[in-house]
């Protein structure tokens, strides 16, 4: 029998704790267990591409899934590549509350963090 245990790839993006239990308690808001929340990239926004959250019931054959605190996140294969390496999370100060994106493949942003160049 042998010792080595295979090696666990790391996951593509960080999902933080913290964003997951917003989305766990906007799923629940809504009474609606099936719901997985999708991040996609798009064309558009102020900087060439604009980051996309929506709920969706429906995984495709290629959409990347990870889940974490009971939470569902979905990610096609075309957005993966933008976002390879981010970190999703969701933060609360005085200025209000928002879901952000840390993106490293980003070489700029816009003011309000919603859309990015590469």
């Amino acid at each position: 029998m042998s010792d080595i245990v295979p090696e666990i790839a790391a996951p593509p993006l960080n999902f933080t704790t913290n964003a997951a239990l917003k989305v766990k308690e906007m799923i629940a808001e809504d009474g609606n267990s099936a719901l997985k929340l999708r991040i996609y990239v798009m064309g558009g926004g102020c900087s060439g591409f604009q980051y996309g959250f929506a709920f969706d019931e429906n995984v495709a054959d290629d959409d990347l899934r990870m889940e974490k605190e009971g939470v569902v996140l979905l990610i096609d294969t075309t957005s993966m590549q933008y976002l390879a390496g981010a970190e999703i999370d969701y933060e609360e100060s005085l200025e209000g509350s928002r879901f952000t994106i840390k993106n490293p493949n980003a070489t700029s942003t816009c003011g309000c963090g919603s859309s990015f160049s590469m």
